[in-house]
């Protein structure tokens, strides 16, 4: 992949913009630990809010101290202390130096700030409210939580230790406790508890997905062209855009063809249609969505 070497012009709106500068290492490290902070204040207020009254296990360690505590009676927090720090143990031995310290940190204050919200008079007993709104609670906090590089621990520590010890993915093996619970939640509690809690844990992950990418929509565009100059003089200065020329080959005639790749904004589609449709009209074009883009011109990730 080479990047093309033709000057792009930068127009005098992108040249009066400045650069945001980046943080030391030691404040990102501060950020860090602010962000583990917060998202774990949300998840706590969220927990205490709307999923433990309604008695939602929506997976992790968290859902584990929901059914022991209708079950059993068992304050969340005791219950979650007493899988976290065995948890921490195994990882510990276990996965080692990949083993971070603010993922141990997170799993101790997780339970401690729990049990300072629990008094959090619920707003509502409605399990469905509970469940979106739980679930929305729980994945802003996680999201900020993983935007500081953080974890908070539970049964994403038994993951990576069920991956590193049977090399199951790590994705699968999260889908399967998280399964185990809402099963149990199931069981123990009522089957309409565990599909109110497999609606929470869908809003937890499209909201952290949410709060990792945010509103910004960006297409990558592949162009198959047989003007590969016209069109990224055209890309390059009328829309004000870099690109990366690819080397492709047909695949039934085997001749070579330049691919030009482009990332624009949701709101210059229609004009970067335009201008290849201009450059040269047997252009072959594919859009497609982008879930993040980082990079000069685009989002910064600090």
């Amino acid at each position: 992949m080479l990047p093309t070497n033709k000057p792009i012009r930068v127009s005098k709106s992108k040249r009066s913009e400045k650069r945001r500068p980046r943080l030391s290492p030691w404040l990102q490290e501060v950020v860090s630990y602010v962000y583990l902070l917060v998202g774990s204040l949300i998840i706590a207020f969220a927990f205490n809010l709307f999923l433990l009254p309604n008695k939602i296990a929506s997976g992790g360690v968290a859902g584990v101290s929901v059914v022991l505590n209708t079950v059993f009676d068992v304050p969340p927090a005791y219950t979650q202390w007493a899988l976290n720090i065995p948890l921490l143990i195994a990882g510990l031995l276990i996965l080692g130096g990949r083993f971070g310290i603010k993922t141990a940190i997170g799993s101790l204050m997780m339970p401690l700030l729990i049990l300072l919200t629990s008094h959090a008079d619920a707003p509502s007993h409605n399990p469905l409210l509970g469940a979106i709104y739980g679930g929305l609670g729980v994945g802003l906090g996680l999201g900020i939580v993983f935007r500081g590089r953080s974890s908070t621990g539970g049964l994403d520590i038994a993951a990576q230790i069920l991956h590193r010890l049977t090399g199951i993915r790590y994705g699968l093996a999260v889908a399967a406790f998280d399964a185990c619970v809402i099963i149990s939640a199931g069981l123990f509690i009522s089957i309409e508890n565990a599909l109110y809690a497999l609606l929470a844990l869908f809003v937890t992950s499209k909201t952290i997905d949410f709060v990792q990418t945010g509103l910004q929509t960006s297409k990558a565009a592949f162009i198959v062209t047989n003007y590969p100059e016209q069109v990224s003089q055209a890309i390059l200065h009328d829309l004000d855009r870099g690109l990366t020329r690819l080397h492709g080959q047909g695949g039934y005639t085997g001749e070579e063809r330049p691919v030009l790749l482009a990332v624009v904004g949701q709101n210059e589609v229609a004009k970067l249609k335009a201008l290849v449709r201009d450059a040269d009209p047997s252009a072959f074009v594919i859009i497609s969505n982008t879930a993040e883009v980082l990079g000069e011109g685009f989002h910064e990730d600090h």
